[in-house]
């Protein structure tokens, strides 16, 4: 059984066809999938799918590229963190590929993630772009090491593999480790400790080959994992088997469909 550690089923281009789309994740051997909270507004919908589909997980938090919404503190992502279904805090972290002038805001929507996890005790999903530095700096300052949590889409070199390795958090590889100029993560995809690494699709985005630049969904996860079984010489069934275990050792709150 593969695990889609991220995907984002309540965005328009999955919701209108979720039973074909679930139907596809059977069929390929797709035991679960994480739908992930980008903000406060539209967290009833991602629970809501969590609560009615067995096999689905859901996060709170808000992403860094989103601007006009609800501010997170800490009391309000703990509140809603504490729902038998919600296994995570994130989508958080940084990206200044869209905000380049590094707002400080962001930085603390972030740090006050950070302290959302270690209060209730439940792992970050990560999100960095052109970011790296802050971002482990940030969680480092903070303590994050004492709830771990999951470098999603990784896109880093090793060397910054390495640091996010040693706070004690896993990577989570994606789509891209298909693209065929993806060196650097095809590099990290292999050297990562088998029992760090985590598989997702980030669906409806990042569609792996052979359905690059198509929409992405879950069953696709398969794909990345095939992708990482040839980089490392390992079987599809050890890479399926050790990201399933890698996901519910993290995620603690998840119970094996």
């Amino acid at each position: 059984m593969l695990v889609d550690s991220h995907c984002h089923l309540d965005f328009p281009d999955l919701a209108a066809r979720l039973p074909d789309v679930l139907r596809r994740m059977a069929e390929n051997d797709v035991g679960a999938a994480v739908c992930i909270g980008v903000n406060l507004e539209d967290f009833p919908g991602v629970i809501a799918l969590a609560e009615r589909h067995p096999q689905l997980f859901a996060t709170v938090g808000v992403h860094p590229e989103y601007t006009d919404v609800e501010e997170p503190d800490v009391e309000r992502l703990v509140a809603l963190a504490d729902h038998p279904k919600v296994i995570a805090i994130g989508e958080t972290g940084l990206d200044y590929y869209w905000q380049k002038d590094r707002p400080e805001w962001q930085r603390d929507r972030f740090r006050t993630h950070i302290r959302a996890a270690r209060q209730c005790g439940k792992p970050l999903v990560v999100h960095t772009r052109d970011s790296a530095v802050d971002t482990l700096r940030l969680l480092k300052e903070e303590g994050a090491e004492a709830v771990g949590g999951v470098m999603h889409c990784f896109t880093e070199n090793w060397d910054i593999a390495r640091l996010a390795l040693d706070l004690g958090f896993y990577l989570s590889f994606s789509g891209i480790v298909t693209f065929k100029n993806a060196t650097a993560v095809k590099e990290v995809a292999r050297l990562c400790p088998l029992d760090r690494l985590l598989v997702e699709t980030d669906s409806p985005y990042l569609a792996p080959v052979p359905y690059r630049g198509k929409p992405n969904e879950p069953a696709y996860v398969r794909h990345v994992a095939e992708e990482i079984a040839r980089l490392r010489s390992l079987s599809l069934e050890a890479v399926d088997q050790a990201s399933t275990d890698n996901f519910f050792s993290l995620f603690k709150d998840a119970k094996r469909p």
